[in-house]
């Protein structure tokens, strides 16, 4: 049966969707103020950018926002109420900034990871430090590794996934026939789009496939394989497909990208926190985590707090 599987960890979130003993679904939520999809805030038009869109400021430090459409008669420093449609997303250092609509109510943050996965009506197994690993059991370092190199194996080949400013491209690799690999590729595709709660624009570079009916066979695979609601089109004679999936925040390589020290950092905390007693009271980590760590030495108290052992960070360099 599946479950989702959640860590209120340090620094982060987790969630892992699990049937048959591997995960389907992968997410992390950074604790950040970073305004979520759903949220409904206050806000100010700060800047008007055409006749259907500005940048608005959003109320309690949430940063900014691009609005669209613009509501009839407002003028730039008028404020009104916003609903945040797509979360902030980083693209190699330059930062999308969220998307907002004009609403009506009362301002409310969007969902969490746990509300989330929550509302799904699957059962959710809350995972504690002093238990045994459920997401290592079920894989969750090895999804870490396929969203950090890009590099997916499955049965008879292999995906290279890269993450552009313009859209997600998944390359297939492997042995003839390529009607059957692409068959099993198109499937891959799909349970990576999921995993890695992937959308917006995504291109698909099959091999090339000369003989039409291959190619419709294909197209049929991804369509049973990958949830609606999205938009594809046929495979050219190239063996190119673009799909387009709606995008409400950012996806799991997308996250660790955006702050890979960040990440490294947090799972770095991850690992001290599982550390069985005797705890050790000083933490050699690399100079990079433990710079990133000392300007936040608020997840150093919490892992104080959840370990009962007073925890020192300290560069390698230092030893």
């Amino acid at each position: 049966m599946a479950e989702w599987l959640f860590e209120a960890g340090i620094g982060e979130a987790r969630a892992a969707l699990v049937s048959r003993g591997r995960i389907w679904k992968a997410r992390i939520e950074p604790a950040d103020n970073a305004p979520r999809e759903g949220a409904v805030a206050r806000a100010r038009l700060t800047d008007i950018n055409g006749p259907r869109t500005g940048k608005v400021t959003l109320a309690d430090r949430q940063g900014e926002a691009l609005l669209e459409p613009l509501p009839r008669g407002i003028t730039q420093g008028g404020t009104l109420t916003v609903r945040i449609v797509r979360e902030a997303i980083v693209e190699r250092g330059r930062i999308r900034l969220p998307k907002a609509v004009p609403a009506d109510g009362s301002p409310h943050p969007g969902l969490t990871l746990r509300d989330r996965i929550a509302a799904t009506g699957l059962p959710v197994r809350e995972c504690r430090a002093h238990e045994p690993d459920h997401f290592e059991a079920a894989g969750w370092s090895e999804v870490l590794d396929e969203a950090l190199t890009g590099d997916i194996a499955f049965p008879g080949g292999w995906l290279r996934m890269a993450v552009t400013p313009a859209m997600v491209l998944f390359d297939v690799d492997g042995a003839p026939p390529h009607g059957a690999l692409s068959i099993a590729a198109a499937h891959a595709v799909a349970q990576a789009l999921e995993r890695h709660d992937i959308g917006g624009s995504i291109g698909i570079d099959f091999p090339t496939l000369s003989d039409k009916a291959e190619r419709l066979a294909v197209a049929e695979a991804l369509d049973a394989a990958l949830p609606q609601p999205f938009e594809r089109t046929a495979i050219n004679g190239f063996g190119f497909m673009q799909v387009v999936r709606r995008r409400a925040r950012p996806s799991l390589p997308e996250r660790i990208m955006a702050d890979p020290v960040g990440h490294a950092a947090r799972a770095v905390l991850r690992q001290l926190e599982r550390l069985p007693p005797p705890v050790p009271d000083t933490h050699i980590v690399p100079h990079a985590v433990a710079q990133w760590l000392l300007r936040r030495p608020e997840l150093t108290d919490e892992l104080t707090r959840r370990t009962g052992v007073a925890a020192r960070i300290v560069a390698e360099e230092a030893r």
